[in-house]
């Protein structure tokens, strides 16, 4: 049953040329829950977001959101305007614009860029992206050309950039790698901001940065869910040791 639910996967199965990447995946989300997902390489962590925002169909099972949208039928630009928004592991930023100008284009995405950087602000733009710049911690930054941000800022920008879009639901793919340890504890203080307003599944491979969230973990192998609890529960778990974090 998926009533109550913010997203609901069940029985997913995805298959490349007889390999099977999601086996009868079955995940559930509850509206403004925070989800850390973990697994070694070629768990299906990646092919599982790419169900959920309409990059890959799956052979078999059921993908719903808010119990109303079965995103299986839907394309990725429907899939993000109904309310999930998906963050890459390499930040894509518009590095010749300005910070602001990043998250300015973010909230008026459906225009074209060069008209909405010519165009008026509106003060609940000015107020939208100046709360956003906040909770991303780049207020002091705002003028700065993205492309000379460090690449942890640059990471935020991006976070910052889907914020701009208002997604109900935040997919954020290991946003610690490459960080310092300092940037990485600054990532989880931000990541528990923003699930206060939103419902945010992270895929991390960073076991500690995985603590700093203080949410519950599951973990996948071999494309189906293995374990999943408080990350105390699961890190104890004999089979979780012996595919993922005994290795």
């Amino acid at each position: 049953m998926s009533a109550g639910l913010l997203l609901h996967l069940d029985a997913v199965t995805v298959s490349f040329d007889g390999f099977r990447a999601l086996n009868a995946l079955t995940l559930a989300l509850a509206p403004g829950e925070m989800r850390a997902i973990i697994g070694p390489n070629g768990a299906g962590k990646t092919t599982m977001m790419d169900v959920i925002t309409g990059k890959t169909r799956p052979d078999t099972g059921t993908a719903r959101f808010r119990d109303t949208l079965d995103l299986t039928k839907l394309d990725e630009a429907s899939i993000a305007r109904a309310g999930i928004g998906r963050k890459f592991q390499k930040p894509t930023v518009f590095e010749q614009l300005t910070v602001r100008d990043n998250i300015l284009l973010a909230l008026k995405g459906h225009r074209r860029p060069f008209a909405v950087l010519a165009s008026r602000e509106t003060a609940d733009e000015t107020q939208r992206i100046g709360k956003i710049l906040d909770t991303v911690g780049l207020e002091a930054l705002a003028g700065s050309q993205a492309g000379a941000l460090s690449h942890g800022q640059k990471q935020w920008l991006e976070i910052g950039v889907l914020l701009g879009q208002d997604p109900e639901l935040l997919l954020v793919d290991e946003p610690v790698a490459g960080m310092t340890d300092k940037e990485t504890a600054q990532t989880a203080d931000l990541l528990r901001a923003i699930n206060r307003s939103h419902s945010v599944i992270v895929v991390e491979h960073d076991m500690e940065f995985v603590r700093a969230l203080d949410c519950r973990v599951t973990v996948l192998h071999e494309g189906r869910m293995l374990a999943e609890g408080r990350l105390d529960q699961v890190s104890g778990d004999q089979r979780v040791i012996d595919v993922y974090l005994g290795r």
